[in-house]
């Protein structure tokens, strides 16, 4: 028998999180979040980390994992989720992997296989003196495919990118499954005008949260500017907002803005998944039914 595992995806503030929950209540499974910047400790408000009461109970993995001073990479990550996946297995309950980072989902279940592309040095200095705007043109050339998924306003994964593209010529495409998991996959897909009001509805109860005291709080525990723009959204627009380089009108505007284009991107990069069932986040009887008939068999 392949180990089971149910995948949640779907675009930021589509409600991928609650349902996990739900699903997790009813299905006995804990869930092992997929989020590229929920893995660091401290960045809580502006990655819309999930709350202890919003868990209800329900156990999460691989979430405040590591410093966000340190690089977590997609194999840190696969090689986390994949012991985490394990763990649960072992202890008769169903892994539930939730999240919007798409690449380190593919890279877990097999998708893809990661690059053996080693830290090159010399490109990275290189790299790192040209714009973000410079970068992203280079991609388009040497790599389109990546380019059309990628966070063209982050430079670290803008940097990686030509990094791999000059190492092994492209990015890692799509793969057969391997053996060991049964995937099923869900995907949560608010209309497009209820999800547009659910990300400004998020981002806002955010800012009144207190993300940019919190975004001051991990610079003066030494995040530098140059490490929290890196870490790319919210974070990008918050160091440019504490460095003055942008009013807080702007700010609220610019992130607005990229949150929508990322939301945009996540489906861009989900739509190249033909296994993947598509719901409204509302049709949870639907969901479960399509999870117990998956178990049945």
């Amino acid at each position: 028998m392949k180990q089971r595992i149910l995948v949640i995806v779907g675009p930021t503030s589509s409600g991928k999180s609650a349902l996990a929950v739900e699903l997790a209540r009813k299905f006995n499974g804990e869930v092992i979040s997929a989020d590229s910047r929920q893995v660091y400790r401290g960045l809580d408000i502006g990655t819309g980390k999930i709350k202890k009461r919003e868990m209800r109970g329900v156990a999460h993995h691989l979430l405040d994992v590591t410093d966000p001073k340190k690089l977590y990479t997609a194999e840190d990550y696969r090689k986390a989720a994949t012991r985490a996946i394990a763990d649960i297995a072992r202890r008769g309950k169903l892994p539930i992997v939730a999240g919007g980072t798409g690449f380190y989902i593919d890279a877990l279940v097999g998708r893809i296989t990661l690059p053996a592309a080693p830290p090159n040095m010399k490109l990275r200095a290189r790299l790192e003196k040209k714009t973000a705007p410079q970068l992203y043109a280079l991609l388009k050339k040497q790599d389109p495919h990546r380019a059309k998924t990628i966070d063209k306003h982050n430079k670290r994964r803008l940097v990686r990118a030509l990094e791999i593209a000059a190492a092994i010529g492209k990015s890692p495409q799509a793969a057969p499954l391997p053996a060991e998991y049964d995937v099923l996959w869900i995907g949560v897909m608010p209309p497009k005008k209820i999800l547009d009001a659910k990300i400004a509805a998020r981002l806002s109860a955010r800012m009144q949260e207190g993300m940019i005291a919190e975004a001051r709080q991990l610079h003066r525990k030494g995040l530098a500017y140059k490490r929290m723009g890196a870490l790319g959204l919210e974070y990008r627009s918050l160091a440019r907002l504490l460095e003055k380089k942008i009013s807080r009108q702007e700010f609220e505007r610019e992130l607005l803005r990229d949150i929508r284009r990322y939301s945009k991107r996540q489906l861009t990069y989900w739509r190249r998944n033909k296994n993947i069932e598509w719901f409204e986040s509302k049709q949870k009887k639907i969901i479960e039914k399509r999870i117990g008939s998956w178990r049945a068999h």
